[in-house]
């Protein structure tokens, strides 16, 4: 778990030095209709670390296998109304809630790694892969941000 939030420190650091520096003009232009602008893109990584930190949290205490819940990623980018949302407040918010993301990874023991969670398709994995996997979907976006 060390090597996960030394990436996921990096990732944030990184991604909030590009956003900050980055002109509002372009955190709002949408290639198309149908693609989200940078500060969707951001919207979306907020939800995603909303909703895995009341996984994180949750399978500490709910029973075993703990079931992940899907969550609809376009209607939250849509209802958050993210693109006409001060890219400020996004940063700060995106980069809050992965602080207290990589405070829970730290804390979790191998026992707790272990943690068995089951997928709507009721494949089986664990905390870690859940963790590991949290990491790679917001490198991922963040790379889209960065190269958009």
């Amino acid at each position: 778990m060390i090597q996960t939030v030394a990436k996921l420190e990096l990732l944030l650091e990184e991604g909030s030095k590009y956003m900050n520096d980055t002109f509002e003009s372009e955190m709002c232009l949408k290639l198309s209709l149908e693609k989200w602008s940078k500060k969707e893109i951001l919207g979306h990584l907020i939800d995603s670390g909303i909703n895995n930190l009341m996984r994180f949290t949750e399978i500490q205490f709910e029973p075993k296998p703990f079931r992940i819940k899907k969550y609809n990623q376009n209607e939250l980018v849509k209802a958050n109304d993210y693109q006409n949302s001060r890219t400020k407040e996004l940063i700060f918010l995106w980069h809050s809630i992965n602080y207290r993301i990589m405070v829970i990874m730290k804390s979790q023991t191998e026992n707790q790694l272990k943690y068995e969670i089951k997928f709507e398709d009721n494949t089986i994995s664990n905390l870690r892969f859940l963790m590991e996997d949290y990491v790679d979907h917001l490198e991922h976006h963040l790379k889209q941000i960065l190269k958009q």
